[in-house]
């Protein structure tokens, strides 16, 4: 038991992921709750960012729930296998983490404002599990895709382990990376909460508060 538990909670090597396929998975064209097209194209001077936090069904209802998110959709990054299926992400061996693509209108909700959601919506001190979910699939993660992203989110970090410390939490394990390759989750785990409203959903933050303007307080 306990190796097998090692196993999950241990970043597998490149040498042990499944080959994967050329083909990517099929997938939902549109998202079921706004009916915007999941692949886009998406409105001009719209962003994206991608987030892991646990499980990817309760995580992605966090984001589509907020204003200015254009549209979101759930996937596999961060790991080594194209086009994984979910039962081979679920072995530890591709090396993927649970994750939500967020597209969303910068002249409506700021980046701060996404941050905070992602920092109080999971305990992003947990390691490789989040709650009951255990696996290197659960990690917590940020993944930007520009240079103002990363400085936001490395700010923040600052920030919110700043006031876990004060409750007695500790240390943030959140990775900050630049966006990996986002393989889109098979149709059925798309938007799956507003599919199945009594669907698991393991997330739970750690009932402190992010602090807010933390770009323009870091300058």
């Amino acid at each position: 038991m306990f190796s097998f538990m090692r196993k999950k909670t241990e970043m597998p090597s490149p040498d042990a992921a499944p080959a994967g396929r050329d083909t990517p998975l099929p997938t939902a064209e549109r998202h079921f709750v706004n009916d915007q097209p999941l692949k886009g194209p998406y409105p001009e001077g719209h962003e994206t960012v991608i987030f892991g936090m646990g499980c990817f069904w309760g995580a992605e209802r966090r984001f589509w729930e907020q204003p200015g998110v254009h549209v979101t959709a759930v996937g596999y990054a961060a790991g080594y296998t194209a086009n994984a299926t979910y039962r081979e992400v679920c072995t530890g061996l591709t090396g993927h983490n649970e994750v939500v693509l967020v597209v969303y209108d910068p002249a409506v909700v700021s980046f701060d404002a996404l941050l905070k959601v992602f920092w109080e919506s999971h305990d992003p001190t947990q390691g490789m599990q989040q709650g009951n979910d255990v696996g290197t699939q659960y990690r917590s993660g940020i993944y930007v895709t520009s240079s103002e992203q990363r400085a936001a989110a490395e700010t923040s970090k600052i920030a919110f382990q700043e006031a876990l410390d004060l409750r007695g939490f500790g240390t943030i394990t959140t990775e900050i990376l630049a966006a990996p390759e986002f393989y889109y989750a098979e149709d059925a785990h798309q938007q799956y909460l507003a599919k199945n409203p009594g669907g698991y959903c393991g997330l739970g933050g750690t009932g402190v508060s992010c602090p807010t303007g933390l770009t323009v307080a870091a300058e």
